[in-house]
């Protein structure tokens, strides 16, 4: 006999205990109550249960394998071999512990965080650990249940059992979910360093389809090289701490830690971009054209490029700029230089007149030169009197000659004239010359 009899557990009498209900009534147990749980079980019970400790555990394995198809691996498998290996020593630990509660416990550990790691296809990993330990918790009890009856051992030390092995199960399955999530983070981390490093090779491939990643590096990045992209340009005014790449859409490469932060997504997903103001407050940017994913450093260019013209001033102060709805200011002021030479000489003919005659014979001849209206159409563009329009036409007129009616001629002077707009737009002159006045 293990311990004291009482007459509730005399030898031959049917132990009848239902071990789910005694899960459901055992109370939540802090780290000293567990402790003091487990030194309340008799130190014999780990002499009766050791000598069956691999009959049980082929007890378990077989209700394992029958109960939960993903598990039913060959025993040969990894998984196989880790489910095998971890229900002997999910046994003998409890058996030792049985036989000295404060034996340290900590170099067995890792093998129950390492359950959480494998990968199985049919269900996830957790779900499938926590219905083995269950499985495996019943199994036990109802062994322990059987060889304590036999040995005499009192209902109220089952009870005591029922509830250390409920316990233990607890700190198994926290375990094994602390192995998973450990994985799961040190995985997102390796993932977003070969985003990042996939994203770099992109951009650097500088149009030549052989310098794009290989298919190894864009499938450890989960990024799977689309034909063509679009690149995105971000203005940052905080901390890129304070904006993890996580918040971002996944099908999105990011990178805000470098000197000049952007993103890069797929022709296909680039309405995800809509929603970049919601994942950017208080942020900027611009979308560049979409190009061939070799010219993805292209596409950042002029996203860079489109986001200092909203930066100075000259496209609209959005918290979202495209490329696409700017493309003749981004034309027009891309070479300085040449817009310069251009505008010197299309514009020759009103380099004497004052700066206001300048800006309203601009603007009354960039309107002709775009619609080829007359002066009523004119003069309800630009909000004026039409007798003022045919005042300021044939002022041009007089400069310009028969110059207005060389094509070519007019096609410079509306290159020239739509730069300087584009150039001048939030710079104007609001000096007090007179109106203009019919000659």
């Amino acid at each position: 006999m293990v311990a004291g009899q009482d007459q509730e557990g005399a030898p031959g009498r049917p132990v009848r205990i239902a071990f789910d209900s005694l899960l459901a009534a055992a109370p939540a147990r802090r780290p000293d109550d567990l402790v003091d749980l487990w030194s309340q079980l008799p130190r014999e019970l780990a002499v009766l249960f050791r000598p069956t400790a691999q009959d049980l555990a082929d007890e378990i394995l077989r209700e394992i394998r029958l109960t939960i198809p993903a598990l039913a691996k060959p025993i040969e498998s990894a998984v196989g071999r880790s489910i095998v290996e971890g229900i002997q020593q999910a046994i003998l630990q409890f058996v030792d512990r049985l036989a000295d509660p404060a034996a340290p416990q900590a170099d067995r550990a890792q093998l129950f965080r390492d359950l959480g790691l494998h990968e199985i296809y049919d269900e996830p990993i957790l779900d499938v650990l926590q219905m083995a330990y269950r499985v495996g918790a019943r199994v036990a009890w109802r062994h322990m249940a059987r060889v304590g009856e036999r040995a005499g051992v009192p209902t109220t030390t089952l009870c005591l059992l029922a509830e250390a092995i409920f316990a233990y199960i607890d700190e198994l399955s926290a375990l094994s979910i602390e192995g998973h999530a450990s994985a799961q983070a040190r995985a997102v981390g390796i993932v977003e360093r070969r985003r990042r490093q996939l994203l770099e090779l992109l951009l650097s491939a500088a149009g030549d389809p052989k310098q794009l990643p290989n298919k190894r590096l864009a499938d450890s990045a989960k990024w799977p090289v689309p034909a063509r992209v679009v690149a995105v340009a971000i203005d940052l005014d905080e901390d890129p701490a304070e904006y993890p790449v996580a918040q971002f859409d996944p099908r999105m490469l990011v990178d805000l830690e470098g000197s000049d932060p952007c993103l890069l997504a797929a022709e296909e997903h680039q309405d995800a971009l809509k929603e970049l103001p919601a994942d950017l407050p208080g942020w900027r940017a611009a979308v560049g054209p979409v190009v061939d994913a070799a010219d993805a450093g292209e596409s950042l260019r002029w996203a860079r490029r489109t986001l200092a013209l909203v930066d100075r001033g000259v496209l609209p102060a959005v918290q979202l700029s495209w490329f696409d709805h700017h493309m003749s200011a981004l034309w027009l002021l891309n070479d300085p230089l040449l817009v310069a030479e251009i505008t010197e000489r299309a514009l020759a003919p009103l380099a004497k007149l004052t700066p206001k005659q300048r800006r309203k014979l601009s603007e009354t001849l960039l309107t002709w030169l775009e619609t080829r209206g007359g002066a009523p159409e004119i003069a309800q563009l630009l909000d004026i009197h039409p007798q003022t329009v045919r005042y300021r036409m044939r002022q041009l007129d007089r400069l310009f000659g028969t110059r207005l009616n060389n094509p070519d001629v007019r096609f410079d002077l509306e290159v020239a004239l739509r730069a300087q707009r584009t150039r001048d737009r939030e710079d104007q002159d609001d000096d007090d010359e007179p109106d203009d006045e019919e000659d």
